[in-house]
């Protein structure tokens, strides 16, 4: 006979244990957008034309417009931090979510959930910020929490920079091969500076807030935990594997 009382409260108290601001997020950020009209499936927003129409006045409304942030505006103060909830497709979501679950749970282990949390919200409002200040008179929206997730990715960098995860390469093969985090995570930000020195402002993916973000993440955890509260062990994540 299975004990479902005992194996429910077991996993309740684990859920307190764990992670809880990641896990937050991940659900914040889903659960968001399958109400929102990118989703396609709330029958409130219409069909066809109209539900691109409320498609645009949600990414108006919620992500960042680089000129009127830059301009002061007070409303638009505030559309970093509710951008980092607005994703733009399926496939956007879904990426910056797998990245979250496989670094956050470690970095957010590592910061406390309350530290964590702050560290996320300012880590991604500082790369919309730049990115917006680079691009002071565009008028594309940029939402996404990609700003925040490259944060913790320079966090995990050197908090964990031995930690083993699984990449797939697309040019080799797309072959599941283990490397030390700071290899995988060096590459992808090698990769996304060279695509934001050729990338513009129109529409498409913001390689600088990444770089940004990163950035921003790396140099607060070494600011923060330069002290030796470091793990240099060859250790594995706890929470998944990474398909940068």
């Amino acid at each position: 006979m299975i004990d479902w009382r005992g194996a429910a409260l077991g996993a309740w108290r684990g859920a307190r244990g764990g992670p809880t601001v990641t896990y937050g997020l991940i659900a914040a950020c889903c659960l968001l957008f399958l109400v929102s009209p990118v989703s396609g499936l709330n029958p409130v927003h219409g069909t066809g034309e109209q539900l691109l129409a409320a498609q645009g006045t949600y990414f108006r409304r919620w992500g960042v417009v680089p000129a009127e942030l830059m301009s002061g505006e007070p409303r638009a103060l505030l559309t970093p931090l509710t951008a980092l909830f607005v994703h733009g497709s399926w496939l956007h979501l879904l990426g910056n979510m797998l990245f979250l679950y496989v670094f956050g749970a470690m970095t957010e282990e590592r910061m406390g959930a309350f530290g964590f949390a702050l560290f996320y919200l300012g880590t991604g409002y500082l790369a919309l910020l730049g990115y917006a200040a680079a691009h002071a008179h565009s008028e594309q929206t940029l939402v996404g929490a990609s700003g925040a997730i490259s944060g913790v990715l320079g966090a995990f960098l050197f908090l964990f920079p031995r930690a083993r995860v699984t990449s797939l390469f697309p040019f080799l093969f797309f072959l599941p091969l283990r490397f030390p985090a700071w290899i995988v995570l060096i590459f992808w930000f090698v990769l996304q500076w060279l695509a934001a020195r050729a990338a513009g402002a129109g529409p498409g993916v913001a390689y600088l807030a990444h770089v940004v973000g990163f950035s921003v993440g790396f140099l607060y955890a070494w600011g923060r935990y330069r002290g030796g509260d470091r793990v240099k062990a060859q250790t594995a994540a706890t929470e998944g594997e990474s398909q940068p």
